[in-house]
């Protein structure tokens, strides 16, 4: 990988990445949680628990079987986000391995971006930890190999999601360095973990103070 690929190309490289942008974004905005509560429930999971609009406080609200809905939205649309960037850079590039590994970055910043801070809906999004985790799937299975790990070690030890969740943020830029070694990638791969750790700062100041709820598969009954 080379970065003067990129210096090579020059302006043939702003279209495709604005199109990516713009494409990744509203892919980001169509938040599973908030559509399914607000749309089939008729009840905004924002106006519940802790008002995030994620999978976490969705599932400790409603649970059932929706929450797979939830789910599979957040999942697909981070993958047709990293498709949709690849296509675009791909038509630029070819298959430069930098350049596509760039294209996943990008637009998985970008579908972040729409996922925590979506236009339709008030820019009241999610924290993006299970699109981030897709997006880190789709990048390389190394990386996801390291985010995932910790991941599901914190969770499941401590019960804390949200520890598994700064550790994914966390982690993410370390992983990809190791992976990549580009100074630009590492770049958006540090906004995309500072994104994670900055969405979940409420649950750092709970976690610092002992308050931090622990997750459970029996949802609290309201």
């Amino acid at each position: 990988m080379d970065m003067t690929v990129l210096s090579d190309l020059g302006s043939a490289f702003v279209l495709p990445a604005l199109l990516s942008a713009v494409a990744a974004y509203f892919c980001g905005c169509f938040n599973g949680a908030v559509i399914v509560s607000k749309y089939i429930l008729r009840d905004d999971i924002r106006t519940h628990g802790s008002g995030n609009a994620g999978l976490t406080n969705f599932f400790r609200t409603f649970g059932g079987p929706l929450t797979f809905a939830v789910v599979l939205c957040d999942v697909l649309k981070a993958v047709i986000a990293i498709w949709a960037g690849m296509l675009l850079f791909r038509q630029m590039a070819a298959d430069d391995a930098f350049v596509m590994a760039l294209s996943k970055y990008w637009a998985g910043l970008w579908c972040l971006l729409g996922h925590m801070f979506p236009c339709m809906f008030h820019f009241k999004g999610g924290k993006g930890i299970l699109s981030g985790g897709t997006i880190a799937i789709m990048i390389d299975w190394r990386i996801a190999l390291v985010v995932w790990g910790g991941f599901l070690v914190l969770a499941v030890c401590t019960k804390y999601v949200s520890l598994g969740s700064l550790w994914a943020g966390a982690s993410f830029p370390f992983a990809t360095w190791f992976v990549y070694g580009e100074p630009l990638i590492l770049a958006l791969s540090a906004v995309i973990g500072g994104l994670i750790l900055y969405m979940h700062r409420g649950n750092i100041c709970r976690l610092l103070t002992g308050t931090e709820n622990k997750f459970s598969v029996h949802r609290k009954k309201t």
